[in-house]
């Protein structure tokens, strides 16, 4: 399977005004989308529930009819609302099978133009413990964001690439087929280092906001080959 890619939206980290970030953030989710990025997370905490929707609505519209799915950090009311593509939960939120519940009863149905109808949300779990990555996968979220991999230094963490490397194995046998993404302080240069040690993705903030991300998902790909 391809090396998956996951963009964590953070506006605060554009400058500029209110205006000028979210021109920016979206800009950046076009980018990415524009790229094949596979995931991006709409991680905008500091926003009131109708601000969210609001920006989700125009976040939607800069995935346009991509393959790129939109998830909602958290509000799966939001999620519902502009019509994303699922959710991301944070550790110790509801169990991913509640929330799928959830969208079954509201009758979830996500249509792009020009693309398959999606029957069912995407809900991605993140995990700092093979606990957490044990619960995730028994209540059925799609996939995991396991870490801190790395520190912001880019050296490696008390979690770091053995307990990675631990979790993946565990994910590759034959009871295991959750897909786990490595989060943390990952750069071009020691991503190489997070898929050899099983990881299935490669999550970030600043590795895709700040650099080109068809630079970043060619070049992220490509070291497939060399894990």
């Amino acid at each position: 399977m391809p090396l998956q890619l996951y963009y964590i939206t953070d506006r605060s980290q554009f400058p500029g005004d209110r205006r000028e970030r979210e021109r920016r953030l979206l800009s950046k989710i076009a980018e990415c989308a524009a790229a094949g990025v596979d995931y991006i997370q709409l991680r905008e905490k500091d926003l009131s529930i109708r601000a969210l929707e609001e920006l989700a609505r125009k976040a939607i519209a800069a995935v346009g009819n991509s393959n790129t799915r939109l998830l909602i950090n958290s509000r799966t009311d939001v999620a519902l609302a502009c019509g994303a593509h699922g959710v991301h939960l944070p550790a110790n939120d509801l169990p991913a099978s509640e929330v799928r519940a959830i969208f079954a009863r509201a009758g979830f149905e996500r249509v792009n133009p020009g693309a398959p109808i999606i029957k069912a949300p995407v809900i991605g779990v993140s995990a700092h413990s093979e606990a957490e990555i044990s619960c995730a996968e028994a209540h059925g979220a799609d996939f995991a964001v396991f870490g801190p991999i790395f520190e912001k230094c880019g050296t490696a963490s008390p979690h770091g690439l053995d307990q990675l490397q631990q979790i993946c194995r565990r994910a590759d046998s034959p009871a295991s087929n959750m897909p786990v993404f490595a989060l943390g302080g990952i750069t071009l240069e020691n991503a190489r280092l997070c898929i050899k040690a099983g990881a299935a993705g490669i999550a970030g903030i600043r590795l895709f906001q700040e650099n080109d991300a068809e630079k970043v998902a060619k070049k992220l790909r490509g070291l497939t080959s060399q894990a």
